[in-house]
């Protein structure tokens, strides 16, 4: 079956929220989620990420994490056009809690780390900057907590995906920031009444719960893959 571009930023309770007030209707003007201006664009994930098994199948750890600092990095500069210049930002993030391991993971995760997450554009007549933003997921924003499925990858930890960062905020699954906005509990629950019904994300399943149940689902997934191998 295609996929539509509706299909893919309404796949989740906080995608369709956003798809409902228009900020689902972003323009693409790259390939990849650091590429995206404000709107979210079209999620592409170096790994599969919605599910529970995808994050015990591809993940190295399932961590909560709160930023803490950021500053920007990765400057490219245009001569020509509206925006004078674009960066990414190099986010500083504490752990929280884990929530699962790999039984082999790449790399072990400390009390703290880093990741790069989207950054600025700024404008070259104004001087103004605006929020570029990760496509479908959130921009990883110090003020807010996240559910993350972390991997290790060349070197540096990087979410699975789009389904592989979720809002977090007082502890409670789909409350915080995404996409650069602030959602609570009542956006969230708007957007599950209109979001796709053949949605079996993580983030669905547990959606307005806290991390009890996200540890539940992993568990469940896990005993699941084992029951199929054997």
């Amino acid at each position: 079956m295609r996929t539509t571009l509706t299909d893919r930023l309404t796949s989740g309770p906080v995608a369709a929220f956003l798809a409902l007030t228009g900020a689902g209707a972003g323009v693409l003007v790259g390939h990849g989620g650091l590429d995206t201006v404000v709107g979210c664009g079209i999620p592409s994930d170096s790994h599969p990420s919605r599910t529970a098994e995808d994050w015990i199948t591809n993940a190295d750890h399932v961590v909560v994490a709160t930023p803490t600092a950021e500053q920007d990095t990765n400057r490219r500069n245009f001569t020509e056009g509206p925006i004078q210049y674009q960066t990414d930002r190099a986010v500083a993030f504490r752990t929280d809690k884990i929530l699962w391991s790999s039984g082999r993971p790449r790399q072990q995760i400390g009390q703290d780390f880093d990741m790069v997450s989207a950054g600025w554009n700024v404008y070259r007549d104004s001087g103004e900057r605006t929020k570029r933003t990760t496509a479908a997921a959130p921009r990883l924003e110090p003020g807010h907590t996240y559910l993350l499925a972390l991997r290790w990858v060349a070197g540096q930890w990087t979410v699975l995906g789009e389904g592989a960062a979720v809002p977090f905020d007082h502890q409670t699954v789909g409350e915080g920031e995404w996409c650069g906005r602030t959602l609570s509990k009542e956006d969230v629950a708007r957007g599950e009444r209109f979001s796709r019904k053949d949605d079996h994300s993580l983030e669905k399943a547990v959606h307005g719960q806290g991390e009890q149940a996200v540890t539940r689902e992993l568990e469940r997934a896990k005993t699941e893959a084992q029951a199929r191998r054997r």
